[in-house]
């Protein structure tokens, strides 16, 4: 990756050198442009910048295209809350009392394949600096992973190291984990997902942006110093296929040290509540060469900078591996001169390692970087940051989308039982404890709802109870049978479970993990889910206020199951009015009602991944104004609900199942009045539905509140101290069995894994 150093006025004098540039990643088009742009050939310093800056992790260069339909499609009054959004480092959000929270998700997939500890750990820290360079206090996170076949040999090295890099760097930030998912499929195997998502809270008044302004105003890095360590690796890992063996040539993966990162998050908020921060940026991917070009880029002038004055860990660094360290734990400041010492006082307060880089000049757009007393940079910086090339990819319904989409016939069980046992029993929806346990969810003692729970629930404000309930949601499985519906029914369900604990959506953030740009098939299904999140987005009235693309997530040929992950962010007005799934909060027996219709809807259904049925057919087809509907119906409607569970994968047997698991009650269901066929009643996906407990003398007034809101309704049992799961008085299965198998899937399969047991590979 890294080139030998070379000054400006060195490539004056050798035009025709030759340059690595296809190394780098950038193709002759590219290159040639560089050259135009600077009228001569690049230095070293400046072909790594730009190698990194137009990767495709770093620039969007073909997504861009479709992105924008995001902001062609919002309104005034979607965006009316919106402090800040797409293209900042993350959303945020005026959730009122002066209170905003600011929230996003983003990608570390291929790092963490190369190095399952690290890439996942890096990762959270990665978004946590995102949601600190907003001028918040990040107070949770959550993570969404998905891994190849869960009896694999290599998910045994690789969700092991995943999950204790989570775990491991979030518990040491005091974070509380509050949620996600896990997912296993074949197309996973050699590219597993590993999308972080942290959410922070901030007043109004102390948000910061990403910009260099004010002549004269210095330029400080604090935090870690700058090591050899990820060499431009998320730039270039997240901009290229793995083939076979290729983990053995691959950039080094960050290295991660959360306890440095938890001095620089206090660090942080103490330079924020002192005023001394004009414009903030965190090192992330691309390093240093991200910073300084996009904060020189939003700014009102240009900047220049001095990298002998960059605190370094390795001796003898070049400027390019100076600019392209992705070493972690690190921050860039604007600061006026004369708040410069406080700056520094703050910093040497926390015992954090900082230094003046460079200043704010009066060169407009002009970026000029020094290193051992020579110009190894002078570029324009808007053309660094701003100005990537932007691909129009060719695209494509594929043709085998027709043959996927045919409707083949579903097998059915010999017996609801049995048909129980397997589906709790799977990895697609066996207990996820083994992977939970290692999460701390309560610390900072503000966690409201986390294990068990349809989305995560956080008190943010002491005083009032005001909280916010966050959670992220994706079928890869639905989207490849139906990318735009599939983009849909991810909202969805994450609107849905915010909204069934009793919050009101607000905002949307995204991570769209895709394979090849370079394939039409999956542009095809890019351009597709982008249209159905943003026209869903307008459906429901909510903007999307940032989010992630990660491309090149195949193997070989093989792309990944197309995976549009999206969040939904709720505020609930008073956290004690949190509506919870589990059952049996009562000393009485419950009532449980169905919200929504049941159809004859399996197509990417988990019944048909666990009796292995080829995937096809068409997935749930959802009305958006169905979920409008429903979320209407919960605001405020705590009262007369005792617990509440949507209905998604699985069906409504999943949905009973996980309320009663764990209480010690039974259920006696009868479906005659969710669907004639009770097989299609108990495992159909069908989208819009939620399962309601309430006690008996609330059922009436309940029912009649969804009829007068206009959702379906139909009452579906009760529970019992029988400690069985009884369907139609024809099937019955010991809640205790059902737990049993539930609980033991993962256990059994990585207890013994490589790494199971430690906390590096």
């Amino acid at each position: 990756m890294t080139v030998h150093n070379d000054t400006v006025a060195a490539a004056v004098d050798s035009p025709d050198q030759e340059q690595p540039y296809a190394q780098l990643g950038l193709k002759d088009d590219e290159y040639a442009r560089i050259r135009e742009i600077l009228g001569r050939r690049p230095t070293d310093a400046e072909l790594t910048v730009y190698s990194v800056m137009w990767s495709e992790h770093c620039s969007y260069k073909s997504s861009k295209t479709h992105l924008r339909y995001f902001g062609e499609t919002a309104t005034e009054q979607m965006n009316a809350k919106l402090l800040a959004g797409i293209g900042e480092n993350a959303g945020v959000v005026d959730i009122g009392d002066g209170n905003a929270v600011t929230f996003r998700v983003e990608s570390h997939n291929h790092p963490s394949y190369v190095e399952p500890y690290q890439g996942a750990a890096t990762g959270v820290g990665g978004i946590v600096r995102d949601v600190m360079a907003m001028g918040a206090r990040p107070i949770a996170v959550m993570d969404q992973l998905r891994f190849g076949p869960a009896d694999a040999p290599d998910t045994k090295r690789v969700l092991p190291g995943v999950v204790h890099g989570v775990g491991g760097y979030g518990n040491s930030l005091g974070l509380p984990n509050i949620g996600g998912e896990t997912v296993f499929d074949a197309t996973y195997a050699g590219n597993p997902l590993v999308n972080a998502l942290c959410v922070g809270t901030l007043k109004v008044e102390d948000l910061k942006l990403a910009f260099a302004s004010g002549v004269d105003n210095k330029v400080m890095l604090f935090g870690s110093r700058t090591g050899l360590d990820g060499i431009g690796g998320v730039s270039v890992l997240a901009s290229e296929t793995f083939e076979d063996g290729a983990e053995r040539k691959l950039p080094a993966v960050q290295v991660g040290d959360p306890f440095a990162e938890k001095v620089l998050i206090e660090c942080c908020l103490e330079l924020y509540s002192a005023g001394v921060v004009v414009g903030i940026q965190d090192l992330g991917g691309a390093g240093l060469a991200c910073a300084t070009s996009e904060l020189a880029a939003s700014g009102d002038g240009g900047m220049r900078v001095n990298l002998d004055a960059v605190p370094l860990r390795a001796a003898e660094m070049s400027a390019a591996e100076i600019l392209a360290s992705e070493s972690q734990e690190r921050m860039c400041a604007v600061v006026t001169p004369e708040n410069v010492d406080k700056f520094l006082a703050i910093c040497e307060k926390w015992d954090v390692t900082v230094a003046e880089i460079g200043e704010v000049t009066d060169e407009k757009d002009r970026l000029v970087i020094t290193h051992n007393g020579e110009v190894v940079l002078d570029a324009p910086p808007s053309t660094i940051a701003d100005e990537a090339p932007v691909y129009e990819r060719p695209y494509a319904r594929p043709d085998w989308q027709d043959d996927l989409q045919r409707e083949r016939p579903v097998t059915r069980p010999d017996s609801l039982a049995a048909a129980f046992k397997a589906i709790v029993a799977s990895p697609a929806l066996c207990s996820r404890d083994y992977i939970t346990q290692q999460y701390d969810r309560y610390v900072r003692g503000n966690t409201v709802q986390a294990q068990y729970a349809d989305s995560g629930v956080l008190r943010i404000d002491e005083e009032t109870s005001r909280g916010v309930a966050i959670s992220a949601d994706a079928s890869g499985r639905y989207t490849k049978l139906d990318p735009n519906m599939g983009a849909r029914l991810a909202l969805a369900e994450a609107y849905r479970n915010v909204a069934v604990a009793g919050a009101t959506p607000v905002a949307i953030t995204n991570c769209l993990n895709f394979g090849s740009p370079e394939n039409p098939d999956v542009m095809w299904q890019f351009r597709e889910a982008v249209h159905g999140l943003a026209d869903g987005a307008v459906e429901l009235g909510i903007p999307v206020s940032g989010g992630n693309v990660s491309f090149y997530n195949q193997t070989g040929d093989e792309p990944i199951l197309p995976t549009p992950v999206v969040g939904v962010l709720g505020v609930i007005d008073d956290v004690h009015e949190t509506i919870r799934r589990p059952l049996g909060s009562v000393d009485e027996p419950e009532t449980l009602l169905v919200l929504g219709e049941t159809r004859d809807e399996f197509g990417g259904s988990i019944w048909q991944e666990v009796v292995g049925d080829e995937l096809s057919g068409l997935p749930p087809q959802v009305d958006l104004a169905n979920e409008a509907r429903l979320a209407d119906f919960f605001q405020g409607a705590s009262a007369g609900i005792t617990a509440a569970h949507d209905v998604s994968e699985g069906g409504i047997f999943q949905a009973v199942f996980e309320m009663v698991q764990g209480t010690g009650r039974g259920v006696e269901l009868d479906t005659t009045g969710i669907h004639e066929d009770e097989f299609v009643a108990l495992l159909s996906e069908s989208a819009s539905r939620v399962v309601v407990a309430t006690t008996k003398d609330h059922a009436d007034s309940l029912v009649q509140r969804a009829q007068d809101a206009g959702v379906p309704v139909a009452v579906l049992g009760s529970t019992n101290d029988s400690g069985v799961f009884s369907v139609n008085d024809t099937t019955q299965v010991a809640m205790a069995e059902l737990e049993q198998a539930w609980a033991a899937t993962l256990p059994d399969l990585f207890s013994h894994a490589v790494g199971a047991n430690s906390v590096v590979e």
